[in-house]
């Protein structure tokens, strides 16, 4: 006897409920597409490639002899000259920087006084016209004495024997950045916890042991990388010293422009390139001084650059065998 129609369409369907169904495959998310970064990136890229193609293809920029006077020993004892003055005044500015500091922090209301002064002058003031006051001080002072006030002079010096270009480009440098270095070293005090101090004083340790074996050591963490990052100014000021005739390497450049008037585009090439090399090589002492003391106050250090361009290249490589397995 046949069965129903129902019956057998039960019967034939059964089999199917027994048959899981497919799995769902992996999708990969897909990410928010963003059409402005794009093409904000696409002008980006065309106007630096018609920059580098202006820089390259224009004559005007004479590549040939920007590559004659690059390495020229006449620049070279210019950039010499940079470096010196430079060293010098970065180091006599943070150590008048530091000195000045204390004397703010001072319970003297003179020496706040003073320091605050200062400050206040040597900030208001532009270099230059500091410089070309010192280059022509022995106007004012041809003689320089130590004594009593208003009494007599223990020693003399003639001021015109003392005050060489080297001299006063580097006295005059060294106060400008002396009081921005007050400043700055003033700031990495005040960011030292006062529960510090506190810890220091109640162990019975005198004041200056305090200071600069648990204060100052601390406040180097916020000192150092701001001081770094104002030696950046300070190479940049160096050009500066051309007023009071001391021939740095724009001032070598300045007076070879005059010599070869047809060669001033390059020589202010070579004086633009030689300036990024040296703060660039701030900008990476900056850096490893910045990290070294990032030690202790983050879970972990900043990566280098090579240890982010191998992070890069490993994303890359992993990106790339994503796109390939689908």
């Amino acid at each position: 006897m046949s069965e129903p129609p129902g019956v057998v369409t039960l019967a034939a369907a059964a089999p199917a409920a027994d048959i899981p169904p497919d799995e769902p495959r992996a999708q990969r998310v897909q990410p928010l597409r963003r059409p402005g970064r794009w093409i904000a990136t696409a002008v980006v890229l065309v106007l630096v490639a018609q920059f580098a193609h202006g820089l390259i293809s224009n004559p005007f920029y004479q590549w040939d002899r920007f590559g004659y006077w690059f390495l020229r020993p006449v620049i070279l004892d210019g950039l010499l000259i940079t470096l010196e003055v430079a060293a010098y005044s970065a180091v006599l500015g943070l150590l008048g920087g530091v000195l000045l500091a204390l004397a703010r922090l001072s319970k003297s209301p003179v020496l706040r006084a003073v320091s605050w002064t200062y400050v206040w002058a040597l900030r208001s003031i532009p270099l230059i016209v500091v410089l070309l006051f010192l280059y022509n001080f022995s106007a004012l002072y041809q003689t320089l004495s130590l004594g009593v006030p208003f009494g007599p002079a223990f020693v003399r010096f003639d001021e015109s024997r003392l005050a060489t270009d080297m001299v006063i480009a580097v006295v005059g440098l060294s106060l400008n950045e002396a009081a921005y270095a007050a400043e700055v070293v003033r700031g990495g005090i005040l960011s030292v916890d006062q529960g510090q101090h506190e810890a220091a004083a109640a162990l019975g340790l005198p004041r200056g042991y305090q200071f600069w074996k648990i204060v100052f050591p601390q406040a180097l963490r916020s000192i150092v990388p701001n001081y770094v990052n104002q030696l950046i100014g300070l190479v940049k000021a160096t050009s500066l010293v051309f007023y009071v005739s001391l021939l740095d390497l724009f001032g070598t450049a300045q007076t070879m422009g005059s010599t070869y008037p047809g060669d001033i585009v390059p020589l202010l090439l070579v004086v633009t390139v030689w300036y990024l090399v040296l703060t660039s090589l701030v900008s990476v002492v900056q850096f490893y001084v910045e990290r070294h003391y990032a030690r202790g106050a983050t879970r972990s250090l900043p990566p280098t650059p090579s240890q982010k361009l191998r992070t890069a290249l490993t994303d890359l490589r992993a990106r790339i065998r994503r796109e390939a397995a689908v």
